[in-house]
């Protein structure tokens, strides 16, 4: 829809101020990047990079001074007299991204461009694209489904599940203060531990978190106490990652989980122990049918709140498709937790031990059983 090729059903698209739902696909200076680089394959690399600027009739003298000096610059100078069934899958994602910066357009569009690379060549790619646009001061849009590619490359992310927008904000936004268990669960390097807890205000001293077998208690100083207590007596999503959960010994005072060591994984640099706590574990709801999305009653289809600007510096990141799943909070259809915990270089527990884990209060995520935050996030 952006680059005018779909026509937008509804809501108004912007490019640089200036209203573009009608305007044909050659007058949006937009250029697109697609997941498989789509190359002429008669063309040497030179003839394809140069192809858009001579369409554009540009002075032949600053079109070779250009495809040699972006040549370089992607580290294909010494192909530029190949034609593309000679490249390596890289090197031509690489030709395809350099036709279309040659031009420099006023809006890239990226689809997954680095999907079909292998891991090291994603990463160096990675970072050159990073490089390229920042110093080319272009817009760039680009979808991925990798939280790295997201985190990495992106001023602001913005996270759909099945075409309702979840969040949007700058990485460290949308990691620390995500508005759905969705994007906490999507954005987690590690498996987020999603726990069903029901909420407690005994003799309104404290909350109380009760898990059925733990019990962790919040007081009334903790900033998220009263949107807790607003739902006293019923069941909602405890989310917390595993860098949020420490080993300790016994008689450490504070609110911890503690259960048998199921097993041990070894990766490299850490090892990540999986506690056996039996309390159920859920998984990140879906969204509803984004035709009856009408979050905070503002009707924009976000589950997040907020009105979203076309125009934006973003990237988009699109969760995995799954059938429609009823959640049933803590009716016993879930199976038991393994509590991931990060345990460092050297581990603290062997598999069979028993183990306790403190819990950082201030790293849990809370959410309703829909999966929207409860506490709003520090935006």
């Amino acid at each position: 829809m952006i680059a005018g090729l779909e026509e937008i059903t509804s809501g108004d698209l912007y490019l640089d101020g200036r209203h573009a739902n009608d305007l044909i696909p050659r007058d949006r200076d937009v250029a697109m990047v697609f997941q498989n680089g789509a190359l002429y394959p008669h063309r040497t690399v030179r003839r394809n990079l140069s192809f858009p600027l001579e369409i554009a009739k540009a002075d032949p003298a600053l079109v070779r001074e250009r495809v040699v000096e972006l040549s370089r610059a992607l580290h294909i100078d010494e192909t530029l007299d190949r034609r593309p069934g000679t490249l390596s899958g890289g090197q031509r994602q690489r030709v395809a991204m350099g036709r279309a910066i040659v031009r420099q357009p006023s809006l890239f569009l990226m689809d997954e461009p680095l999907s079909n690379l292998d891991a090291g060549m994603r990463t160096e790619l990675r970072m050159e694209i990073s490089s390229l646009v920042r110093a080319l001061g272009v817009t760039t849009i680009y979808v991925t489904h990798d939280q790295v590619e997201a985190l990495t490359l992106a001023d602001r992310i913005a996270i759909m599940n099945r075409g309702v927008l979840q969040d949007v904000g700058t990485p460290g936004q949308i990691y620390n203060d995500p508005a759905t268990a969705f994007v906490a669960s999507f954005l987690s390097s590690q498996q987020l531990n999603l726990l069903s807890a029901t909420v407690r205000t005994p003799q309104n001293q404290y909350i109380m978190l009760d898990f059925g077998l733990h019990q962790i208690t919040m007081p009334w100083t903790d900033p998220r106490a009263y949107a807790v207590s607003q739902h006293t007596g019923s069941q909602i999503i405890v989310g917390i990652r595993p860098d949020g959960l420490t080993p300790i010994g016994e008689g450490v005072d504070g609110p911890f989980f503690s259960g048998r060591v199921r097993t041990l994984e070894y990766h490299g640099h850490e090892w990540l122990a999986y506690l056996e706590v039996g309390i159920p574990a859920v998984p990140a709801p879906e969204p509803p049918h984004r035709q009856n999305v009408h979050a905070n009653g503002d009707g924009n289809g976000t589950a997040g709140g907020g009105k979203i600007r076309s125009m934006m510096r973003r990237l988009m990141a699109t969760g995995d498709e799954r059938p429609d799943q009823e959640i049933a909070v803590g009716s016993g259809h879930h199976r038991r937790a393994d509590l991931v915990v990060r345990l460092g270089a050297r581990p603290a527990w062997r598999a069979g031990e028993h183990g306790r884990v403190a819990v950082d209060l201030s790293r849990l995520m809370l959410f309703t059983v829909e999966g929207n935050r409860i506490d709003p996030p520090r935006r």
